[in-house]
């Protein structure tokens, strides 16, 4: 404890310091110094949808360059699809993008359809119309609860999930499974909708538009995620075009590129559709795209189901498609084949075939090679979330870090077909 002597003493050193001390007017030159810091982001980090490593150099907040690094769930789906017959490989090919199954069996059932010189029946066609794009709704759903969680607006991802379940109950009554359904088969698919189905359809098409205005009420007047998306991840149409960005991403800058009108399959041109389209090509324009998909795709329901045509639901060629049900116990040929198909598939002439189907991340092809054998010698996907991480590097450098992580969120990347 001092007395009040030494607290005067004191104070009269500090007033001959400040005394003592010169003013100057002019600037203090500082050498500026780049400082760089590497970041490792994951590769478990909550803004991907999957198991994504990101090497990030940054300068300060501000992201220079950055390096995705991937095969954390490497699978060998490929390689194992080699391995089994043409009828097997299905429920093991869902499984490479786990949000787009049936557009995964698609593809490569498109392919074997095309070795084989198939025609798939008009009700068949229609049946796989009507659950690619329920396929669709679901995955956008989930891209839209996660996308929108990742910044920090937590309550869409309760309500976007209420609409996938209820397209979960869809997938359930027509297959019997919620998930990698194995609904999709070489020739048509593998029953009809039972009864009740299209009702429930019905209800569901009739609630989707509506909730989809919910949404865009709810994120379209959040200004902390306008900000965070707006004038982020700007990449111009022809650096896509380059890297070989589809879907979209690569709508949202301008270019109307969908196979579903380029190349229509199963009997897509059918339908009338719009294909929304951005024009700046930022994170914002990504998430209207989607959210405007939701829409059109409900188009593409109701028109499937009130114009969807009588007839089977496979094709009849018993060497292919497995026989009726009902015929089992009261034919020994149909007994016969059944036993066939299942044990030992069935042969495809030799040959190559690639077939694109438009999925939700952008072009979801399968490569496959026949050498005249039970078992296809190779099967590869070309898989969107693939491509489109080329473009991540492009999106966030010279930006923040903070847009980096919604950059992620809107490129919406699903690690399980790219490392498949």
């Amino acid at each position: 404890m001092s007395d009040g002597t030494t607290s005067q003493r004191e104070r009269s050193d500090y007033r001959k310091r400040e005394e003592s001390v010169t003013l100057s007017s002019e600037p203090v030159a500082v050498e500026e110094t780049h400082e760089l810091m590497t970041l490792n982001i994951g590769p478990h980090h909550p803004a991907t949808h999957g198991v994504l490593r990101l090497l990030a150099t940054l300068e300060g907040e501000v992201v220079r360059d950055v390096q995705p690094i991937v095969g954390y769930v490497h699978t060998g789906i490929e390689k194992t699809a080699e391995d089994k017959s043409y009828w097997k490989v299905i429920p093991v090919i869902e499984r490479m993008d786990y949000l787009s199954y049936y557009f995964n069996a698609m593809a490569f059932c498109g392919a074997v359809e095309t070795l084989l010189g198939l025609e798939v029946p008009p009700r068949a066609q229609y049946l796989r119309v009507i659950h690619l794009e329920l396929n669709r709704i679901m995955s956008h759903l989930f891209w839209l609860a996660t996308g929108a969680l990742d910044l920090g607006a937590v309550s869409m991802f309760w309500y976007a999930l209420r609409e996938r379940e209820r397209i979960l109950d869809l997938f359930e009554m027509s297959s019997g499974q919620r998930m990698h359904t194995r609904y999709i088969q070489v020739g048509g698919v593998i029953e009809d909708i039972p009864r009740g189905f299209a009702a429930k359809l019905r209800e569901f098409l009739k609630i989707m538009p509506p909730r989809a205005d919910q949404y865009a009420d709810l994120l379209e007047k959040n200004q902390i995620l306008l900000q965070r998306l707006r004038g982020t991840g700007v990449t111009d149409q022809q650096t896509l075009l380059e890297l070989g960005v589809t879907g979209p991403l690569l709508r949202a800058t301008g270019n109307p590129w969908d196979l579903r009108k380029a190349a229509p399959y199963s009997s897509y041109d059918h339908f009338e559709f719009k294909i929304p389209v951005g024009t700046v090509g930022d994170n914002y324009d990504r998430f209207r795209v989607r959210h405007a998909e939701l829409y059109e795709s409900v188009k593409i329901l109701e028109q499937a189901l009130e114009g969807l045509p009588e007839g089977p639901f496979i094709t009849p060629d018993r060497k292919v498609a497995l026989p009726p049900r009902h015929e089992l116990a009261t034919s020994m040929e149909a007994l016969i084949h059944h036993f066939k198909l299942v044990t030992e598939g069935f042969r495809v002439p030799p040959g190559e075939a690639y077939y694109p189907v438009e999925g939700p991340r952008g072009e979801l092809g399968c490569f496959v090679r026949s050498d005249g054998s039970a078992k296809p010698a190779r099967v590869h996907m070309r898989d969107p979330s693939f491509s489109n991480l080329q473009a991540f590097a492009p999106m966030v450098r010279d930006g923040y870090i903070a847009d980096l992580i919604a950059t992620v969120a809107m490129l919406d990347p699903i690690l399980g077909g790219i490392d498949r």
